[in-house]
């Protein structure tokens, strides 16, 4: 009998465990039916607890893996109501809640709800997010800093309005930029179950930008993200709904980002995440609220990977959640990982 060489065997069995995990990636985009099992809260509103000051919450994650780091840049609520960006970075998640803390400081008056990429054309970082600043009008919009140096807090340069032809009415927030080859597009959501796209030719960005465009209506509420799938000419929207007290995600396909968007998991019955598809060994949140998909890339195209579904979410309990105003909410922020990938 002819023996097959152990490493060929390992490498067999390596390639169809590729293959499975490919398909059900696959199969969760086809039927919907999403499960998740959560971690702990991996990041907590750290040593500011006693400032004088107090930090209240951690929340709105935004972050990319980069020279074998973990980047990340969150909003940090204080109990003044004083909002600020922080940034750390870390090797592994497992460190997350030890790592060095750093402040951005870019502006004395709020700012919050980040996105951070790569935009390759300027081969530069951008962070884009919302500044509420009563020197312009309309006060309230989306900005933008750039850097060079993605771990160096302090090298980021001052907030720079993105739009000129803001809405009279400017209720808009939670913006969130995506490329194709072509163009750059901008989605945000109003808070009236309406979410926006503008758009921009590419060598335009970050200005440019056209009138906007209803994308999807619905019962959805705020921090809609959209991402190109990779290996499948489609993009994924995910974004935040309200339901039985509670927030939680639904999730919509297109084939292009211009729409039109048609569901795919946009029920509380059938959610992209919500407490009931979310498995915990010790419940700690009933609420997946503003997070982000672990990206397959850094860069303007948003690319992540169906075979590898990861979703770092800020939580916080109904107790935490319903006892008192928004503001004083304790968010934090854990992941879930998909259970399609793992029965256990």
């Amino acid at each position: 009998m002819m023996r097959v060489p152990r490493l060929l065997v390992m490498a067999t069995v390596m390639l169809i465990a590729a293959s499975t995990l490919g398909q059900d990636g696959w199969k969760v985009l086809d039927d919907g039916r999403f499960s998740w099992k959560a971690s702990g809260p991996l990041i907590d509103v750290g040593p500011g607890k006693t400032a004088p000051d107090p930090h209240v919450s951690v929340k709105d994650p935004t972050f990319v893996f980069h020279d074998g780091r973990w980047h990340l840049f969150a909003t940090l609520r204080m109990k003044s109501g004083k909002v600020d960006i922080e940034y750390l970075n870390f090797s592994d998640w497992s460190e997350a809640n030890s790592a060095p803390r750093h402040l951005l400081a870019m502006h004395d008056q709020y700012y919050c709800a980040p996105q951070v990429f790569y935009f390759t054309p300027h081969r530069k970082w951008y962070l884009v997010y919302q500044l509420a600043d009563k020197t312009r009008k309309p006060p309230f919009g989306p900005c933008f800093s750039t850097t060079e140096n993605l771990a160096d807090p302090k090298s980021w340069t001052r907030p720079r309005p993105m739009v000129a032809n803001a809405p009279e009415n400017p209720r808009w927030l939670d913006f969130w930029v995506i490329c194709d080859d072509q163009k750059a597009h901008l989605f945000y959501t109003s808070l009236d179950g309406h979410m926006w796209r503008r758009e921009t030719r590419k060598a335009d960005f970050p200005f440019g930008w056209s009138e906007p465009h209803l994308a999807i209506r619905g019962d959805i509420f705020e921090a809609s993200h959209t991402y190109k799938l990779k290996g499948r000419r489609q993009y994924l929207t995910i974004v935040e709904a309200q339901a039985d007290r509670r927030r939680y995600y639904k999730a919509y396909l297109a084939d292009r980002l211009e729409g039109p968007w048609t569901g795919l998991a946009d029920t509380l019955a059938k959610p992209f995440a919500a407490h009931g598809n979310v498995q915990q060994q010790a419940e700690w949140t009933t609420n997946i609220s503003h997070g982000e998909l672990v990206r397959a890339g850094v860069d303007e195209s948003m690319e992540v990977d169906p075979a590898n579904l990861r979703f770092v979410f800020q939580g916080a309990s109904d107790a935490e959640y319903r006892g008192q105003g928004y503001g004083g909410i304790p968010w934090r922020l854990g992941m879930l990982e998909s259970r399609r990938q793992d029965s256990s």
